[in-house]
């Protein structure tokens, strides 16, 4: 098997990452108590700019908790892309809850706001926006929908941190967003998830479910089922020494996209990931699509880069067409920019260097197509 010498992410961790930790474990306050777990519940917060977070151990636990803090369960209909990761729909499903699946827009690759309209039911309840790759959804059309017909509005931002629509950032936009922390996301706890919002009741019920549904004054006796979604201090504090960083993060990361697309501008077949002037792209993946004039099919693509000792990965497969999902729809959008996406090596520590090594194969590869 080929050796992989440029992942396709890999976090950058030169802060004060093991300083944090270390303090964890001198101080012994390792597991779900301690300073650092507050301290990123309240810095990222106000990195959204929002004004209530709520720690979990990972993003599909921070989704599922927030639906289930909003009494959404079975019965209930929830509206997601099907171009995302299948976490997104697993946590409706969770709850008891239906995933409707709709199409994407073709020049965002997000949610198609048109498409929603069309998807509302009298079981509808809320709408499920996903930041797909780190470009924001176009929230207003979305936002005014949702408004029309009282549905709830949770952003999936586990891939955007610091994106922007017309100036705002990603999770201050519906009434809650949940990102994740996994290792190759932009910044990192190894794993772990987050839940922002203002919504006051929402965040307090999201943190009595989280630990139990257990009170404050009688931590033994329950009256509903509860989850161990806690996050640990340990976690909390590589997040913490990451959210340090994370303007600099984010600078690399567009900085590096813009020298792709700069190298890559005159290979034919090749389209360049969306910017609309509206947003801001954090670029959590550079995510290509390969055309046919290209000459290589994407998955072909794909192992020739890996017999280069180069990752990739393909575009997420659309949630409709998985066995345990599968509707039948045709939502043709999606299913076209699900065959021909790749991601190339995104990840903060990828050098000026592994980029040329990475267009360069790709140039022959496309040439020898020729």
């Amino acid at each position: 098997m080929t050796n992989i010498s440029i992942p396709v992410a890999e976090p950058m961790l030169k802060g004060r990452e093991l300083e944090y930790i270390s303090d964890c474990i001198t101080s012994g306050w390792v597991s779900s108590k301690g300073k650092y777990v507050n301290r990123f519940e309240r810095n990222f917060a106000e990195f959204c700019g929002v004004k209530r977070g709520i720690a979990t151990f990972n993003g599909t636990i921070a989704l599922h908790l927030a639906l289930a803090a909003l009494n959404i369960g079975p019965g209930d209909e929830v509206i997601v892309p099907t171009l995302t990761f299948v976490a997104t729909a697993n946590a409706v499903a969770y709850t008891g809850a239906t995933p409707v699946f709709v199409d994407s827009e073709a020049e965002t690759w997000n949610i198609d706001p048109k498409a929603i309209e069309d998807a509302i039911t009298p079981r509808s309840k809320a709408i499920i926006p996903v930041h797909l790759y780190g470009h924001p959804a176009d929230m207003d059309p979305l936002l005014e929908i949702a408004k029309a017909h009282n549905l709830i509005v949770i952003e999936d931002a586990a891939e955007a941190h610091g994106a922007r629509y017309k100036g705002r950032p990603v999770g201050s936009l519906g009434d809650a967003a949940i990102f994740s922390f996994m290792g190759n996301k932009i910044i990192t706890t190894g794993e772990g998830g987050l839940i922002v919002s203002n919504n006051k009741e929402l965040t307090e019920r999201a943190f009595f479910l989280q630990n139990h549904a257990r009170y404050a004054g009688n931590p033994y006796w329950h009256t509903e089922i509860g989850f161990n979604y806690r996050m640990t201090n340990l976690q909390a504090a590589l997040g913490v020494a990451q959210l340090e960083q994370i303007d600099d993060f984010i600078a690399i990361r567009r900085k590096n996209a813009a020298y792709y697309m700069e190298r890559l501008k005159n290979i034919p077949g090749l389209t360049m990931p969306p910017e609309a002037e509206w947003a801001e792209n954090v670029y959590w993946m550079f995510a290509p699509l390969i055309e046919p004039e290209f000459g290589v099919e994407r998955d072909a693509v794909i192992e020739k880069l890996r017999q280069k000792g180069i990752e990739s990965r393909p575009f997420f497969y659309p949630i409709h067409t998985m066995p345990m999902y599968a509707t039948g729809q045709s939502l043709p959008i999606a299913e076209s920019l699900a065959a021909r996406g790749i991601n190339l090596p995104s990840g903060t520590t990828l050098t000026t260097k592994q980029i040329d090594f990475v267009c360069d194969a790709l140039k022959t590869m496309q040439k020898d197509s020729e």
